[in-house]
């Protein structure tokens, strides 16, 4: 089955945007676009026009993002659809033959948060595949070094719990780092006490070695890709929050085993980042 990125479109502010993201990862990806647009079937035509005017609108919506996104991406490969069915449902089964599913987020001013709506939240922990949150006003300068957004990407953050450092995780980072030619920027946060008791070893050195213990691998199947490593004392919310600001895409990890919810973290994170968020799902 040919791979490809589906970006979800409601008709608003939000999905459009999440919707130009997904465009230019497709063509960093090389890969098709996807445009789905779902109609409620609980709420699907009534033979009331004046009921059924803001369903056609968003329908001419998704129409019109197709022709907007082939206009600035000529070569790309735009597929816009309609569906029938509960939008939450409809996303997740769309995430079952999807490279990713981009999502849009509805952004505030400042260093506030998120406004993620159910629909998205539902889609993130259910997903099979990476789910890429992109708030409201997100523009491709945004993603790139200088006041003029014209020079090299800015880093990929990856979040990484050295408890499972899975490959689906660490593959996604690394490949969104590679396809940007950026660095990628890995980070552990721990919370054990800073002072060793004296037949312990030293937590931070321990972290960092096996960090990089981690890491090492991947670091021979991508060479090309300059990488940091960060292992810090504290929260981990606290410090992907610090790094989202100086980033072009943070990158989670979801256990599949926690069920149709989210960790504390991922949660917090979705709601406070400033830059997009893939979140991966894992054993």
């Amino acid at each position: 089955m040919q791979r490809h990125i589906t970006a979800g479109l409601d008709g608003s502010r939000e999905s459009l945007d999440a919707a130009d993201w997904a465009a230019r990862e497709a063509v960093r990806r090389g890969l098709p676009l996807h445009l789905l647009h779902v109609d409620d079937e609980l709420a699907d035509a009534t033979s009331l026009p004046e009921v059924d005017v803001p369903a056609e609108r968003e329908r001419a919506a998704l129409d019109r993002a197709a022709v907007q996104l082939a206009y600035c991406h000529p070569a790309l490969e735009i597929r816009p659809a309609h569906a029938l069915g509960q939008p939450a449902v409809t996303l997740v089964e769309a995430a079952e033959t999807s490279e990713a599913l981009v999502l849009g987020s509805r952004g505030f001013t400042g260093f506030a948060a998120f406004l993620v709506g159910s629909v998205a939240l539902d889609v993130t922990a259910r997903a099979a595949c990476p789910v890429v949150l992109v708030r409201a006003g997100e523009r491709p300068e945004d993603e790139r070094r200088g006041l003029a957004g014209t020079g090299p990407y800015r880093p990929v953050v990856l979040g990484l719990d050295l408890a499972r450092p899975c490959d689906e995780l660490l593959a996604y980072a690394f490949d969104a780092a590679a396809t940007r030619h950026a660095p990628l920027h890995a980070l552990h946060a721990w919370s054990v006490p800073l002072v060793p008791s004296a037949d312990a070893d030293d937590p931070a050195a321990e972290k960092a070695r096996a960090l990089a213990v981690a890491l090492s691998a991947w670091r021979h199947k991508f060479p090309d890709t300059e990488v940091r490593e960060h292992a810090v004392h504290g929260r981990a919310g606290h410090h992907l929050l610090l790094a989202s600001t100086r980033a072009s895409l943070l990158v989670i990890g979801r256990r599949t085993g926690l069920g149709d919810r989210l960790g504390p973290v991922a949660h917090s994170v979705i709601h406070h980042v400033l830059c997009p968020v893939a979140v991966v799902p894992h054993a």
